[in-house]
């Protein structure tokens, strides 16, 4: 069958309707959250034409990491932190397309499904990653968002005085010169183009189309009137903040800005969910749903308020950013249903390669979903993990969470692969045996936190002391994860995971 992967960037699953059903923001999750309810009419149609997978984690982050799990199916976390791919990665593209070096009459001789990609995500092309796009038959990628240097017109353009020190500049500086309606927001141009593609290449055989969105990361920057639908002032404040700073908000805005900002996060959602409404038009006028697997998924979420933060990173991977919506349009069934299995993102690369007849390749770490579509009773993983290379790292069973810090010195700790740490760096030693040590990395300064999420969904109050029976089994179930995925042996020692 024919695969479509959307990937949003930075979507938090309460905004999604699918999730929310309904409910203000603040009685879904966090009640750190507005009382706003999240219009999304085009996801919850996509949830009755699927599966939604309420215990869905993300794996690596941030936004790089994640994406490897996807192309690789493996959890790059354990490993190494943000880069690109390298030669033995055996990427999704290349292992439904073969070889990129031919031409497309004889990659489909050779029984190889086309794949395409488009996206408007910058970091694909940016030093530190760069190659993403390289296994596909074809790709589009549209220009201009956040840090893309671009255009270098010398003219007089609006920017938020904060950010003409930053690469953001870039960003308000293309859509100046380029933006005259809302047919030219990024999400809008990413759905346009992708139906376009529909249109002109659904005749082709279990092809694969990938859209990575960079909407709704920040800077958030929607039209107005989105705006206006959760802070009646628009753009009329005393301060713009399209980038919430990753930090403790209190030390950096009011109560009112934070609302703003959360507006403006908030109106950026709609404005994605308005225009996935264009493809999945384009796909009930072309009859797709009845060939076509269609996952609709995140890297990661973000904080906006809760636990007094804002931006990602900073701490452990708590629910804010680890829970994901996921959602998979099946043609063979399951539509409007949901599952509890505990699915993550590295189970897309062998679920799509299911999908497209071609073979997974060995030691990978993602689990094929196919049988949890076909059956909500099939099993899939007892726990799920999640994490950023040299930090914490997060195991949960879906309603328990353990944050298990590492040893006060975090080591050892190596970075494997030939690529270096450009984009968030880390102190490597000289290239040995496949790997580099991790000279000093410092880890979040959090200790280990355990969580009963059925009660405290935000994840505010810390039972390591109440209830050492759970931590001890949540570490347990840790260690053998590790041991299971074969992960680097250091990753049990410098976790504290050897007792």
């Amino acid at each position: 069958m024919n695969s479509i992967v959307i990937v949003c960037d930075t979507l938090r699953r309460d905004h999604c309707g699918p999730y929310h059903r309904g409910l203000p923001l603040n009685q879904v999750t966090s009640a750190e959250q507005q009382d706003w309810i999240i219009p999304t009419p085009n996801m919850d149609r996509l949830a009755e034409k699927g599966i939604v997978f309420d215990n869905a984690y993300c794996g690596s982050t941030p936004c790089m990491p994640a994406r490897r799990d996807i192309y690789t199916g493996r959890y790059e976390f354990l490993e190494r932190g943000w880069g690109p791919l390298e030669e033995d990665d055996l990427d999704l593209p290349r292992q439904i397309s073969g070889p990129p070096n031919q031409s497309m009459s004889e990659q489909l001789k050779n029984g190889n499904p086309v794949s395409y990609f488009i996206t408007d995500h910058f970091h694909m092309w940016e030093q530190g990653a760069g190659n993403y796009h390289m296994g596909y038959t074809g790709f589009e990628f549209i220009r201009g968002h956040e840090a893309d240097a671009w255009r270098t017109d010398p003219v007089d353009f609006p920017c938020p005085d904060s950010e003409r020190v930053t690469k953001l500049e870039r960003h308000f500086r293309n859509v100046h010169l380029t933006r005259n309606s809302e047919e030219d927001y990024f999400c809008a141009q990413i759905f346009n183009k992708a139906s376009e593609w529909l249109e002109a290449n659904h005749t082709h055989k279990d092809f694969y189309l990938h859209l990575d969105c960079f909407d709704p990361h920040e800077p958030w920057d929607p039209p107005e009137e989105y705006v206006k639908m959760f802070d009646p002032r628009g753009y009329d404040v005393d301060r713009f903040i399209p980038q919430a700073p990753y930090d403790e908000w209190r030390n950096h805005m009011t109560e009112d800005q934070l609302r703003h900002v959360q507006a403006c996060y908030a109106a950026n959602v709609v404005l994605v969910d308005k225009w996935l409404g264009k493809l999945l038009d384009k796909m009930d006028e072309l009859d797709l749903w009845s060939n076509t697997m269609l996952v609709f998924t995140t890297d990661h979420g973000t904080y906006n308020g809760d636990l007094g933060r804002t931006g990602k990173l900073q701490t452990h991977q708590y629910d804010a950013v680890s829970h994901i919506p996921f959602i998979v349009a099946y043609p063979h069934g399951g539509q409007g249903t949901r599952r509890n299995q505990l699915a993550q993102l590295v189970d897309i690369y062998p679920t799509v390669l299911r999908a497209t007849g071609k073979a997974c390749p060995p030691d990978r770490h993602g689990l094929d979903l196919t049988p949890v579509f076909d059956d909500e009773r099939a099993p899939l993983r007892d726990y799920a993990i999640s994490g950023m290379f040299g930090k914490s790292v997060t195991v949960t069973d879906g309603r328990w969470a353990l944050h298990q810090s590492p040893n006060a010195d975090n080591q050892p700790l190596d970075w494997y692969g030939t690529c270096l740490a450009k984009f968030i760096p880390y102190d490597l030693g000289p290239y040995r045996d496949g790997k580099r040590a991790v000279i000093d990395c410092a880890s979040w300064p959090t200790p280990t936190w355990l969580s009963d999420k059925r009660v405290d969904p935000s994840e505010h109050n810390n039972l390591v002391e109440q209830e050492p029976e759970q931590v001890a089994k949540l570490r347990q179930a840790l260690k053998e994860t590790l041991v299971t995925l074969k992960a680097p042996s250091e990753q049990i020692l410098r976790l504290g995971l050897q007792d």
